[in-house]
């Protein structure tokens, strides 16, 4: 069950992280006649992307809390036994980050809320940008633990 649910919580992981990817890449482009993959990439419209990106981040970090529990008695334990602490310590930094992200979701939606306000761009890209740091961070930290010992085994 806790391996279910930790391959759900990869899935939703990866589906944030390329929607808020493209979010932060459209919100800094600027603005080109639209020729080719990379152009195409950014001419999105970001505000489409809010609600799905707050949703997504709500559910990976609930299904991250429910995994956290055998994480620590498995995995934590292992890269103490290993004598591995930096490893444990960027983990608690992610917990951090993923923490500070959730109580900035709601100023990242009334700055993403349409019809976009132009005196809001500078602080919709940095927040979307913090945001898009987190998630890579999250991701990254995730997989490296992960791949340092295995869940589950």
């Amino acid at each position: 069950m806790i391996t279910t649910l930790l391959i759900l919580h990869g899935l939703l992981a990866v589906a944030l992280l390329g929607g808020i990817t493209h979010q932060v890449y459209s919100a800094y482009r600027t603005p080109a006649p639209v020729k080719g993959f990379i152009s195409r990439y950014g001419a999105v419209n970001g505000a489409a992307y809010t609600n799905a990106m707050i949703v997504l981040y709500i559910a990976a970090a609930i299904l991250g809390w429910i995994v956290y529990a055998p994480y620590r008695l498995e995995i934590r334990t292992a890269l103490e036994d290993l004598n591995l602490p930096k490893a444990n310590g960027i983990f608690e930094i992610k917990e951090h980050f993923i923490a500070i992200g959730m109580f900035m979701l709601p100023a990242y939606w009334v700055y993403w809320k349409t019809p976009l306000a132009e005196g809001n761009a500078t602080a919709r890209k940095m927040i979307t940008a913090i945001l898009a740091f987190f998630v890579w961070y999250g991701f990254l930290v995730g997989h490296i633990l992960n791949n340092i010992k295995g869940f589950g085994q």
